[in-house]
C-alpha cells in the first residue's frame, strides 16, 4: 500500500486548506476496512495526532488543538482521505502525514499506523 499526500502549501493565518490522501497499489478491501489518521510533525518536534477517521467514515476523534477548525472525510470507492483545513494558525505549520490505522479502533499512538505517506509542507504565516 502506497499513501500519497498532496495539497500542502503557503497560506495566511486564517486562511484554508484541503489534504488529499491517495492510496495506490492497494485493492479496495486492503482499504476501505481500516481507519486512517492524519498526523503532523512541525520543525524539531515530534509527530503529533490530529485526527482519525473509522473505515465507514461515521466515527471520527480530533486533537484538542484542530477540534472545531478541522474536518477529516474519505471517499473509499476513490481511496482517498480529505483533511479540510479552516482557521489555519502559524502553529499549524508543519509537514502533515497520513497513515493508515488498524480496523476496528481509532488510535491516537503512532504505532497502531502500518503505512505512511511521504507528507504534505503547511505553512501557515502571521
Amino acid at each position: 500500500v502506497q499513501l500519497q499526500a498532496s495539497g500542502g502549501g503557503l497560506v495566511q493565518a486564517g486562511g484554508s486548506l484541503r489534504l488529499s490522501c491517495a492510496a495506490s497499489g492497494a485493492s479496495e478491501e486492503s482499504f476501505m476496512w481500516n481507519s486512517m489518521g492524519w498526523f503532523r510533525q512541525a520543525p524539531g518536534k515530534g509527530r503529533e495526532f490530529v485526527v482519525a477517521i473509522s473505515w465507514s467514515g461515521s466515527r471520527t476523534y480530533y486533537a484538542d488543538s484542530v477540534k472545531g477548525r478541522f474536518t477529516v472525510s474519505r471517499d473509499n470507492a476513490k481511496k482517498t482521505v480529505y483533511l479540510q483545513m479552516n482557521g489555519l494558525q502559524p502553529e499549524d505549520t508543519a509537514v502533515y502525514f497520513c497513515a493508515r490505522g488498524p480496523e476496528h479502533t481509532l488510535e491516537t499512538d503512532t504505532r497502531a499506523y502500518d503505512y505512511w505517506g511521504q507528507g504534505t509542507l503547511v505553512t501557515v504565516s502571521s
